[in-house]
């Protein structure tokens, strides 16, 4: 299995001390215990998203103890004057292969980030960025904001996560409050709609975001399986050393053909980071 959605790092700062921070050695312990081979880490350099940071070279230091283990994305604020020269040297000089975690205070579209954008499809680069109202990378529920970066951006690989990415799995999004709604999935959502539109959006299955959007209508799930599993990733989140992490559990067990679980779960991660094998 690919874990492509992987923190380190001191990133459980506003739980401690009931989350243990993670090191390089106890991320990869943790994944030989779940049964993960590889992970991609994402740096987290934006200040808006409380849980901490994780900066890249933090990230790169891991990769080069683990080479194996894992593979490295760069990170910018798109506040940073020189956000583009920074993501040239990470990915020219260091080896990072993609751009995330996307996280910050500004609109999904705002001109700042529409630079960045700019410099990221320049090198065609998946990019894992998430969408939390009202604080992070703002859009409105059915995700206007993000059509229009798909389309004018179209060689990024969006790679979409977080709770108001996943809520727009139902064509009811906005109708509940809270980041992880619950019951019935309506059809008519606009991450069904925009997958079927642009190829350039997959979608990250990790977090309690992209769990709860797997598991809340049960009846929803296995057709929305067989018409976007190829642009569906599997994905984890891990921030802490004793997160449950029900998503590796859900991956390994809910009924689906078995090339379409080994799809979702690292091959279609190993055609997209261009790795050339299975894990």
């Amino acid at each position: 299995m690919i874990d492509f959605h992987a923190h380190m790092g001191f990133l459980g700062r506003e739980g401690r001390p009931d989350r243990p921070n993670l090191d390089a050695d106890g991320l990869v312990a943790l994944m030989d215990r779940r049964g993960i081979d590889r992970a991609v880490l994402l740096p987290l350099e934006s200040p808006d998203w409380g849980g901490g940071y994780l900066l890249n070279e933090t990230c790169l230091d891991a990769r080069d103890r683990y080479p194996d283990r894992f593979i490295v994305f760069a990170c910018a604020d798109p506040r940073y004057p020189l956000a583009g020269a920074m993501i040239d040297h990470l990915v020219g000089r260091c080896g990072c292969v993609g751009f995330g975690e996307h996280v910050n205070g500004l609109p999904l579209d705002d001109p700042l980030n529409r630079k960045l954008y700019a410099k990221v499809d320049e090198l065609r680069l998946p990019m894992v960025f998430e969408i939390t109202r009202p604080h992070i990378c703002f859009d409105e529920p059915g995700l206007p904001r993000l059509e229009k970066m798909l389309a004018e951006f179209p060689n990024i690989t969006w790679v979409g996560h977080g709770p108001h990415f996943w809520s727009a799995i139902s064509g009811e999004d906005g109708s509940q409050p809270r980041p992880y709604p619950k019951g019935t999935i309506t059809p008519g959502g606009a991450i069904d709609r925009l997958m079927e539109r642009f190829d350039n959006l997959y979608a990250d299955l990790s977090g309690m975001s992209g769990y709860n959007a797997m598991t809340r209508d049960p009846d929803f799930t296995p057709g929305f399986i067989e018409r976007r599993w190829q642009r569906l990733l599997f994905g984890t989140d891990v921030c802490y050393a004793n997160e449950a992490l029900p998503i590796i559990e859900w991956m390994r067990t809910i009924p689906m053909d078995e090339s379409i679980r080994h799809a979702i779960a690292e091959g279609n991660a190993v055609k997209l980071l261009g790795l050339g094998g299975g894990a």
